[in-house]
C-alpha cells in the first residue's frame, strides 16, 4: 500500500513523498532522475516493505523541482549539496538516528547518491546506483571520450533558457522520445502504458523548470561548439571516494550513459559490486522492476 505525504524540512524545502512500510523499521530511500518522479519506485517500495523481503520503511521523495515538491526558480538552488541536504533532512524525519539502511538511486538521483555517500558515509549503510555515472569517471569520459560527449549532448539542450517551454509544447511532444528513442528492452516499450503516460503528464504539468535547472547548474556537460573541456571540473580525490558497500546496476543499452563509465570505478569505490544487464536500457526500473528488486535484495543480503 503506497502512502503519499508532504514533508516540510528545516531548510524550508517541502518534499512530496511516496512511502510504504512501517515507520521505525530500517529505512530505505529511493531517489529518481529526469524526466521521472517518485512514482517510478512504487513496485520496489511495496517489495521491500514486505516482511518477506526485509520489511523496510521505504520512502521515495520527489526531488526539489519535481512534481509537488518545492520548485525554486533560482538555478543556484539546485546545487548538489542542497539536494543532498534535502535527503539528509528527510531521512532524519524517518529514522531515529538519521541513518539509512540503504540508499537506492537512478540517473540524477544517483548523482546525489554518490555525493551523499561521499560526504556522509556513516549515514548510508549500503548504496545502490542504477545507471548513474560516478563523478570521477563521468568527468574523465566527458573530457576524453568523443562518444560520451556525443551521448551527453542532450544535456546542453536541456540547459537552454527556453528548454521547459519547448519540452511542454504539444502534449510534451519532445519528452516522449527520451523513452521511445532508446532501444527497447525485452518487452519493447510496453511499460509505457496510457496509465503511465498520464502519470508523467501530471508530473510534467506541475512544471519543468526545476528539472531543467539541474542541467543548467551543473558544469559537467559536454563542451559546446567553440568551448574547450577546461570548463569541466576535475574534483579532488577526497570528493570522489565512496567507502560504503556499493552495488552498481548497469543496463548496457543505455544510449546516454555508455559502459565506459564503469571503467576504473573501483579506484573510487573499493567495496564495489557491478551487475551489467544486457538487453536493458536507461529505463530499466520501468522495464524490469522485479529483476531490479531481486538484485538489490541479493546485494543487501550479501552485505548484512
Amino acid at each position: 500500500m503506497i502512502e503519499t505525504f508532504q514533508r516540510s524540512l528545516p531548510n524550508g524545502t517541502t518534499l512530496s513523498c511516496r512511502a510504504a512500510g512501517k515507520p521505525g523499521r530500517p529505512l530505505m530511500v529511493f531517489l529518481h532522475g529526469f524526466p521521472e518522479a517518485a512514482f517510478i519506485w512504487d513496485e520496489l517500495l511495496e517489495y521491500f516493505s514486505d516482511p518477506a523481503h526485509g520489511g523496510y520503511r521505504c520512502v521515495a521523495p520527489n526531488l526539489r523541482g519535481f512534481e509537488k515538491s518545492s520548485s525554486p526558480t533560482d538555478v543556484a538552488a539546485y546545487k548538489p549539496h542542497l539536494l543532498i541536504q534535502d535527503v539528509q533532512q528527510l531521512a532524519a524525519t524517518e529514522s531515529a538516528d538519521g541513518t539509512m539502511a540503504a540508499l537506492v538511486a537512478h540517473d540524477w538521483g544517483g548523482a546525489f547518491g554518490w555525493g551523499y555517500a561521499n560526504a556522509f558515509p556513516q549515514q548510508v549503510g549500503r548504496l545502490v546506483i542504477i545507471n548513474s555515472p560516478h563523478p570521477g569517471t563521468f568527468t574523465r569520459e566527458l573530457r576524453n571520450s568523443p562518444a560520451q560527449q556525443q551521448a551527453s549532448a542532450y544535456m546542453n539542450f536541456l540547459a537552454r533558457p527556453d528548454a521547459e517551454a519547448l519540452l511542454a509544447a504539444d502534449d510534451f511532444k519532445r519528452m516522449w522520445p527520451f523513452f521511445l528513442l532508446m532501444k527497447a528492452g525485452p518487452d519493447g516499450h510496453g511499460w509505457l502504458t496510457e496509465e503511465v503516460k498520464q502519470q508523467y503528464r501530471e508530473v510534467w504539468s506541475a512544471g519543468l523548470t526545476g528539472a531543467c535547472n539541474l542541467y543548467r547548474v551543473t558544469p559537467m556537460k559536454p563542451p559546446l561548439p567553440g568551448q574547450t573541456i577546461d570548463g569541466i571540473p576535475v574534483l579532488p580525490r577526497e570528493r570522489l571516494m565512496v567507502e560504503v558497500p556499493t552495488f552498481v546496476f548497469w543496463a548496457l543499452d543505455d544510449a546516454a550513459l555508455l559502459p565506459g563509465l564503469l571503467e576504473g570505478l573501483d579506484e573510487y569505490v573499493p567495496k564495489l559490486e557491478i551487475r551489467k544487464v544486457p538487453n536493458a536500457t536507461h529505463w530499466i526500473v520501468h522495464e524490469q522492476p522485479q529483476l531490479v528488486a531481486r538484485e538489490i535484495e541479493g546485494f543487501l543480503q550479501r552485505n548484512q
